[in-house]
């Protein structure tokens, strides 16, 4: 089956305002007799929430939204593919709705708003393996800007 991808062309991304996230935990605890826990990493591919909410400038918009929603992605059930903004930067996360979206609520005269929470497939995290480089994490702004502008052009 094809991936679906967000109508970004038609809609816009998310608003900042309420915007976060919440992952799920990892880890497992099972408590011992002497009062402590043992504690332990379940599995790595962890899901995470989404909070998110959209205006929409018209009521095309909301149709487009509301239609897609509806017939594209099966009323929330489906997967999809949607560029959100985190740490990592602006890229396309693997996500669905965990259920209905709450609105349209009218904001003015014409304006529609939407919030809903997404489950994103995994955390929006670095690749594997660079939690052990902080160094290169904590500069990489200034080797992105030095590479870009600097490297030689072939």
């Amino acid at each position: 089956m094809a991936e679906i991808f967000y109508p970004h062309e038609y809609l816009p991304m998310p608003q900042q305002e309420g915007y976060g996230f919440q992952p799920v935990s990892p880890l497992k605890r099972t408590p011992l007799t002497t009062g402590r826990s043992r504690q332990r990493r379940a599995y790595t591919s962890t899901p995470t929430e989404a909070s998110v909410s959209w205006f929409m400038e018209t009521d095309a918009q909301a149709q487009v939204f509301e239609a897609w929603f509806r017939d594209t992605i099966s009323d929330g059930a489906a997967w999809f593919q949607m560029k959100l903004q985190t740490p990592v930067g602006v890229k396309f996360y693997k996500c669905r709705f965990t259920d209905i979206y709450q609105g349209p609520v009218l904001v003015a005269p014409i304006y529609w708003r939407y919030s809903a929470t997404l489950e994103l497939w995994e955390r929006p995290l670095p690749q594997p393996g660079w939690g052990n480089y902080p160094e290169l994490l904590a500069g990489s702004s200034i080797i992105d800007i030095a590479i870009n502008r600097e490297w030689p052009k072939a």
